[in-house]
């Protein structure tokens, strides 16, 4: 059975930081692509970095130099670091376990997300 599950998420100041989890089971993902997303209120959800199945990282410009991904496949398991955070920030963050990076953009494969964790981050 398919599972992805995000954890990590929570209530922070400005310029603070938090580590997202994304666990995963049912499939093995080390031969695939994988990315985060975030949901604000009332819009799209939105693609915020992927990290290939080699390790190469991208960012959306808005979170470059601030949110860092990272992947550790013998735990199934990959994180999203973020620091320097902004009330801007504040949104529903989903993991996708099993996509694509091609041509440059992430491409999610149906079924693979979690159900999202929030973040907020005060003023």
């Amino acid at each position: 059975q398919v599972r992805v599950a995000e954890s990590g998420g929570g209530l922070v100041q400005a310029g603070g930081s938090l580590r997202l989890s994304c666990a995963h089971s049912g499939f093995d993902a080390s031969g695939d692509d994988m990315g985060w997303y975030r949901q604000f209120p009332g819009r799209e959800r939105e693609w915020v970095a992927d990290i290939t199945a080699a390790g190469v990282t991208h960012y959306a410009n808005s979170v470059k130099g601030r949110f860092s991904i990272s992947r550790d496949d013998g735990k199934n398991e990959m994180h999203l670091q973020m620091n320097s955070l902004s009330p801007e920030d504040t949104a529903v963050y989903y993991c996708h376990a099993r996509g694509v990076f091609t041509g440059g953009v992430y491409i999610p494969r149906p079924g693979y997300w979690g159900s999202g964790v929030q973040v907020t981050v005060s003023s």
